[in-house]
């Protein structure tokens, strides 16, 4: 196993030592015999492919689960860490991947939670409020103590997460998957505010998939691989390729093999498009695209500028106020039941809320919406054995982990979770897909599945739209693509003709409206 340098240059004791960490769930060997030390006052990156044991790892290490053998030590002593209470009196916080807030309170309610400072909840909320006030301008972590947090953007929401771990005195700090929700400007953001917990002396673990970032803001980095910890290695001294290759256990296809290829007629077409919430609010203003056979169009945007309602409207799950949707020139009703059967897939870009039923076994999720398939026996005599013979089949051809169609979904990873959704819509041979997000919390050999399945589509002809977060994604994958900037269509570009910058501005509404193909 390759090694980086595992304490301080000044010889203090390790943040965090793990020696022999084991934990099973039954036949998953989640975590074997994990061996990690990570220097104080260092930023630590901890990645893997889906399924690897990180999140098993950090939970141990954060008191959610106990590890079945091993021993952690913080600052060179010995800890015996049985619960959350634990990990927190040892000075250890986390940063969960959805957060653990209370949206209808405020910032000062929330982070109060658990440290009230006695009956006095005045003196408390006061000192609570003076120390939130220091935090912001040591550690750039500025937010109003009275917005309520349910009308906060992410950003700042997380902001609240981690003021609540360094409130209750964390010198250690677990972020898992701290970007998967947050807009490139946002992950910059929270970049700058690691940098500044390094530079006072705090220590950091990021849990990420996100191969760059590890480059731009670690230490060091240890990669897990189906339960083991295989390489440790300082940052420094290594490339995307090499973390990209331990991870796998081959080398990985970063760059997407595409060809240009003319594309047929259009497939999927919107007419002036509008969609207005229960308030009234447009979040869809007027919008035209067309989709046309054997391309994809990459739809580009800060999240929350419309794209979710286009989706939702494209495939029936949101009835437009005005315009028309049309299916190879007919008009498509607002029912999602009526687009599955006409070859409209969706891939939904919350996963958990639209996408998957948690408390349903993995093979029950292979099938919703495709319930009444008759190759299943149909609607009254649906057949189970059938059923988990498609989830089977898919677990293999997806390299779903742990491959048991039998396992609750909600003990799946998110990036499993994510090939269970994705799998079911592709299999179904649709001539329209519609994704959104297809790679957020999914590992880099996993991305490099998906996307070779995406291109494929395309070269048989499909028809596919792609909303995405991550602009070197829709670079990658697109033919062509359009910027959408609070809840319009504010320009299409051709990826081999523009660069991220110039999207990044349409994207902030800071340059000229061209209409759409």
């Amino acid at each position: 196993m390759r090694s980086a340098m595992n304490t301080s240059p000044d010889g203090r004791a390790a943040a965090i030592s793990l020696r022999g960490i084991d934990k099973r769930f039954g036949t998953v060997h989640a975590n074997r015999a994990i061996d990690l030390d990570v220097a104080p006052g260092t930023i630590h990156g901890i990645v893997g492919e889906n399924g690897a044991g990180k999140s098993t790892l950090m939970s141990i290490l954060y008191g959610f689960y106990e590890a079945d053998a091993g021993t952690v030590a913080i600052h060179g002593k010995t800890a015996a860490i049985r619960s959350s209470r634990d990990a927190i009196a040892s000075g250890i916080g986390m940063v969960h991947q959805h957060f653990m807030l209370v949206e209808p309170f405020t910032v000062l309610e929330n982070v109060m939670l658990g440290a009230e400072g006695g009956a006095l909840l005045a003196r408390g909320r006061d000192d609570i409020r003076a120390r939130l006030k220091a935090l912001a301008r040591d550690y750039a972590l500025e937010v109003d103590p009275d917005a309520v947090v349910g009308d906060l953007p992410v950003g700042l929401q997380q902001r609240v997460e981690i003021l609540k771990a360094l409130i209750r005195g964390a010198d250690i700090l677990i972020l898992d998957e701290p970007t998967g929700v947050l807009t490139p400007e946002e992950a910059d953001h929270l970049f700058r505010i690691l940098r500044k917990l390094k530079e006072q002396e705090k220590t950091v673990l990021l849990i990420t998939h996100k191969l760059r970032e590890i480059m731009a803001v670690t230490d060091a980095v240890s990669v897990m691989r189906q339960g083991a910890m295989v390489a440790h290695l300082e940052t420094k001294a290594t490339s995307v390729e090499d973390i990209a290759e331990a991870m796998v256990g081959r080398r990985v296809l970063l760059k997407v093999d595409k060809t240009t290829r003319p594309a047929g007629e259009s497939v999927l077409e919107a007419r002036d498009l509008t969609v207005r919430d229960a308030k009234g609010i447009a979040r869809l203003k007027s919008v035209s695209l067309s989709v046309r056979a054997g391309e994809i169009v990459g739809i580009a945007g800060v999240s929350g500028n419309g794209q979710s309602a286009l989706l939702e409207a494209l495939c029936g799950m949101r009835r437009p106020s005005s315009g028309t949707v049309l299916l190879k020139g007919a008009p498509l009703p607002a029912d999602p039941a009526l687009a599955r059967r006409n070859g409209i897939a969706h891939v939904p870009e919350d996963r958990l809320r639209t996408g998957l039923v948690k408390a349903f076994e993995a093979n029950e999720n292979t099938i919703l919406g495709h319930q009444d398939d008759a190759e299943l026996g149909g609607l009254v005599s649906l057949s189970v054995d059938r059923v988990r013979r498609r989830a089977r089949g898919q677990m293999e051809a997806y390299d779903i982990r742990p491959p048991d169609c039998r396992l609750k979904t909600a003990n799946f990873s998110g990036g499993n979770q994510q090939k269970i959704v994705i799998a079911r819509e592709v299999e179904t041979d649709p001539d329209v897909l519609l994704v959104g997000q297809p790679t957020r919390g999914v590992d880099i050999g996993a991305i490099e599945f998906i996307h070779k399945r995406l291109i494929a589509m395309r070269d048989a002809g499909k028809a596919i739209l792609i909303v995405s977060v991550e602009l070197e994604e829709i670079f990658a994958l697109a033919d062509r693509i359009l910027v959408m900037c609070a809840g319009e269509i504010v320009g299409e570009r051709i990826p081999s003709e523009t660069d991220e910058r110039e999207i990044g501005l349409m994207m902030a509404g800071l340059s000229g409206t061209e209409d759409a193909a």
